[in-house]
């Protein structure tokens, strides 16, 4: 019996969930909410995340070019370093690192916030004042999300690429061409739009699960703590699962276009 309960609580939760996000969609394009609130998110989440971003894309591609080169130099492919490098920033770790800082940095302070403005009854106040908290509250974070996760993504792999040629060059003597030239054939537009997609997706799935999460605290101070504890838990969860699906559909979506058109 216990058991179901769960369960059914599991449903009705994804439910809500759901709704939520066709509910922030929705007021969005009815109403975009104000240029300064927009502002406001897309400068807590992008530019006050830059350094954190910066320092996990540069010291990823340290350890990616350090593993590749040392796996790969006894076997005569040191050249193939930067393909290791670029291939898995670009489609998997730039994505996922930079939703991860994002999340604890940014998403964990978006539960507490909202989680708190629930507790206090602030959000009541304002639907007492026919201000809507999905576009007041929501859309502002959840456009920012979108907007902006990609654009640190591709920072991430910048700053992992870079870092990477900087150890083979200045430390494992590798020409700058043999790490360059390989990544020009063999990193194509499919890498790009995959590390892109999966930004958005994170980027959304970080934004709607933590405001999720705030919206539906409960309980006080307490409730807060752990409120914001399982939406970061939830969130990293989600993105690996999610990060796996889309690896699998778009790849082998990607193979079978190419077999129709050989």
């Amino acid at each position: 019996m216990n058991e179901f309960k769960k369960y059914l609580s599991f449903l009705v939760s994804l439910g809500q969930y759901i709704t939520l996000i066709s509910d922030v969609i929705i007021a969005t394009l009815k109403k975009p909410p104000s240029w300064w609130l927009i502002r406001d998110q897309l400068y807590a989440m992008g530019v006050l995340s830059l350094p954190v971003v910066a320092m996990t894309g540069f010291s990823t591609g340290l350890v990616l070019a350090a593993q590749s080169f040392y796996q790969l130099a006894d076997k005569g492919l040191a050249g193939a370093t930067g393909i290791m490098v670029a291939k898995a920033m670009i489609t998997e770790l730039g994505p996922i690192l930079t939703a991860f800082m994002i999340t604890g940095r940014v998403g964990a302070a978006m539960c507490a916030e909202l989680g708190t403005m629930k507790v206090t009854e602030q959000i009541d106040a304002l639907r007492s004042m026919s201000v809507d908290p999905n576009r007041y509250l929501i859309s502002p974070r959840f456009l920012s999300g979108v907007f902006m996760m990609p654009l640190l993504t591709i920072f991430s792999v910048f700053m992992g690429i870079f870092g990477g040629y900087l150890l083979s060059i200045y430390f494992f003597n590798l020409p700058p061409a043999n790490f360059w030239d390989p990544i020009r054939y063999y990193v194509n537009f499919f890498d790009c739009f995959v590390g892109l997609f999966k930004a958005i997706i994170f980027g959304i799935l970080t934004v709607t699960i933590c405001c999720y999460k705030g919206m539906k605290t409960e309980g006080g101070a307490a409730g807060v703590g752990e409120s914001t504890t399982s939406s970061v838990v939830i969130c990293y969860t989600f993105i690996l699962f999610t990060n796996f699906l889309i690896t699998l559909g778009l790849n082998t979506l990607h193979s079978e276009i190419n077999r129709l058109f050989e």
